[in-house]
């Protein structure tokens, strides 16, 4: 019988550049011709926002919001560390990355042997050409192992589950892993001792009917007339896998850290705030479920309402919803870091492993 531990944390893009550029996603939307221009002025905006941008378009705040990342990206490696995984299996999207117009899969697994990347080459085209927060050589490479062996028994698994499932034996577009799955390591490995640990990608198909027509990211709010693409998976089908992969890990004789990689809603995506900052409410909700171990109730939370909220991203937390549900597992520690000039706001959580 495999043991599992579960783990969730951002991949927060941003976070890799330099302070000065954190809020690099707020500039892009302030730039938006069709956002009001009442809607731009920052004395129109929540007094924290104000505090958060201040007089220095929020660079000494992205000091601090740094810190408070660290502390769970730290935590977090703490406990795989204690762990000892065989392998860990990392829930994340995929935006316009891998994926494109020949094939937009709902659910996939990336069974890669190892790959060697040169991470700096593969950020998202708003951060090319700004230094990176560890001041790294644009050409320097890492490897990041994987585990195909186990990425098919786990698909099998889950088939037999009745689950269905595509899979992947090499990348299609992209030549290194998407950004969910690399930051997630490269973050983990935040003081740069080496992370040794093989990795599955498994990709959710998070961004659903604007994955194509904005490609997965950044957009004008003049595009949100555009036709939509078919939707995500729902928030009830993102749970009911992460449930199926969990019983597939226990069935096996591995140690399996279970990781759901992305920060919650974000702001690009809330039309309701004019794209400016996340809807908070809306993440503190589910943050308070979270919390309190009420995880069925993440399983009925309507599609359209993660769309509202600009939650997107939060499907890859719903399959770890789903599993630390299958599993009764504890919630040990977790954080919310609260934010509304920097996209996101970003949780970190860490469940006590089942064992045994």
């Amino acid at each position: 019988m495999g043991d599992v531990l579960g783990i969730g944390l951002s991949h927060y893009p941003m976070f890799s550049m330099a302070d000065p550029f954190m809020s690099g996603l707020l500039k892009y939307t302030l730039a938006d011709p069709d956002i009001p221009a009442e809607a731009k002025v920052p004395g129109n905006w929540p007094a924290a926002m104000q505090a958060e941008w201040s007089d220095d378009e929020g660079k000494a705040a992205a000091a601090r919001h740094r810190a408070e990342l660290e502390v769970g990206f730290r935590k977090a490696r703490a406990a795989i560390d204690a762990f000892k995984p065989d392998v860990i299996v990392v829930w994340g999207d995929d935006q316009y990355e891998n994926f494109q117009e020949d094939i937009i899969p709902p659910f996939c697994v990336l069974g890669y042997e190892d790959l060697s990347i040169q991470p700096w080459h593969h950020v998202p085209a708003p951060l090319v050409g700004k230094p990176n927060a560890w001041g790294e050589d644009d050409d320097v490479w890492r490897t990041v192992r994987g585990a195909p062996e186990f990425a098919k028994d786990l698909v099998a698994a889950v088939i037999d589950d009745d689950f269905d499932l595509a899979y992947a034996y090499k990348p299609l577009h992209h030549d290194a892993l998407p950004h969910a799955f690399l930051n997630a390591v490269t973050y983990l490995d935040l003081d740069r001792t080496g992370f040794d640990y093989p990795i599955v990608s498994f990709q959710v198909n998070c961004y659903g009917r604007s994955v194509i027509r904005h490609h997965g990211s950044l957009s004008r709010f003049a595009d949100k007339n555009k036709p939509f693409d078919p939707p995500a998976p729902s928030p009830k089908r993102c749970f009911d896998l992460g449930a199926s992969v969990a019983r597939a890990a226990r069935a096996s004789d591995k140690r399996v850290c279970l990781l759901a990689s992305s920060s919650w809603s974000h702001a690009f995506l809330t039309d309701k705030t004019w794209r400016l900052y996340p809807d908070t409410p809306s993440d503190r909700d589910l943050y308070d479920k979270l919390v309190a171990g009420d995880l069925p109730a993440w399983r009925t939370t309507p599609k359209d309402q993660i769309e509202e909220a600009g939650q997107q991203e939060v499907l890859n937390w719903f399959c770890l919803a789903g599993a630390m549900n299958e599993l009764g597992a504890r919630l040990v520690w977790s954080e919310f870091v609260e934010t509304h000039v920097f996209n996101s706001n970003k949780v970190t959580a860490i469940y006590e492993p089942v064992v045994g």
